[in-house]
């Protein structure tokens, strides 16, 4: 029985929000309505597809619209109740005016009349309540220092233009110098880059002459080789041998030396020439040791 209970308080639970959502719909469609009807008077009303989603946009709408209009109407009825004010405080000092002065309009001169509206219209610049001179001078002191105000922030955004000024001049000129290095080094870099051109071009040119000499080396060598030619006679071999025979030739020099003070003697001196003949006979060993041609004698 509880769970029974408990199930059917659920089901009347379920019902009552359905039914609240339900009626809560209507009224907010019945609300758009009378909105849209007073938005659009005669005209018929626009056709819309009618859902949650345009319901809460036109609901929210119609609120907000009413809510406006309310506080227009507050706004022209406080106006209206200003402007009644205003109406009976001009009766009241115009009735002043005529039974205590014995003044109307009728009988005020041009000249009056225009300081009047001159007044009236001065009133209505500074926004003063009344013409008493205390409102006025304080309207005036308002205004003058609203006026102090301006002159000095007039002054200083004239000082900040100024500054502002230098600056732009100061920056057009680094502009310009900027300019020209730019160009200068844009010149630059043509003209250097023409010269790597120019250099690459003689390179390839050298890398191809290299390339053709190289084979053309190698085609000689290949010949030579094919035709059996002695090592000896090879260029390198040759500047061997010449340089064998340079450094022969040095060691040769300090023996002539040793035998010059030997070519002034008389022939017939048997010491000395025994002693030639051994000196003799130790450069032909020396000779023949480094595989030179023997000495004549």
């Amino acid at each position: 029985m509880t769970e029974e209970f408990k199930l059917e308080a659920l089901n009347v639970t379920f019902v009552s929000l359905v039914l609240c959502l339900t009626i809560f719909c209507f009224v907010a469609i019945f609300v758009v309505n009378n909105w849209l009807s007073s938005v659009f008077g005669d005209q018929p009303l626009p056709q819309f597809e009618v859902n949650t989603r345009t319901v809460d946009v036109l609901h929210q709408l119609a609120q907000g619209s009413e809510a406006r209009c309310r506080e227009t109407t507050l706004m022209v009825e406080e106006l209206q109740q200003k402007a009644a004010e205003y109406q009976a405080e001009g009766s009241h000092l115009q009735d002043v005016l005529l039974h205590g002065v014995g003044l109307s309009c009728a009988s005020l001169s041009k000249a009056a009349t225009d300081y009047l509206s001159a007044l009236v219209d001065t009133g209505m610049v500074l926004g003063v309540r009344d013409s008493s001179l205390g409102s006025v001078m304080s309207a005036l002191n308002d205004h003058t220092n609203h006026l102090l105000e301006a002159q000095k922030s007039n002054r200083k955004l004239e000082r900040e233009l100024r500054t502002l000024r230098k600056k732009l001049g100061g920056t057009l000129v680094l502009r310009s110098n900027l300019q020209e290095d730019i160009n200068k080094t844009a010149k630059s870099q043509a003209v250097e880059g023409a010269k790597a051109e120019e250099r690459l071009l003689n390179m390839d040119f050298v890398a191809a002459k290299v390339k053709e000499l190289n084979n053309r080396r190698e085609k000689s060598e290949a010949q030579l080789l094919s035709r059996n030619m002695d090592k000896s006679l090879t260029h390198q071999a040759i500047v061997q041998l010449s340089e064998d025979v340079v450094a022969l030739k040095n060691e040769i020099i300090p023996l002539k030396k040793k035998l010059e003070p030997y070519m002034d003697l008389s022939p017939v001196c048997l010491f000395m020439m025994r002693n030639i003949q051994k000196l003799r006979q130790c450069v032909r060993a020396t000779l023949k040791r480094k595989e030179i041609w023997p000495l004549r004698d």
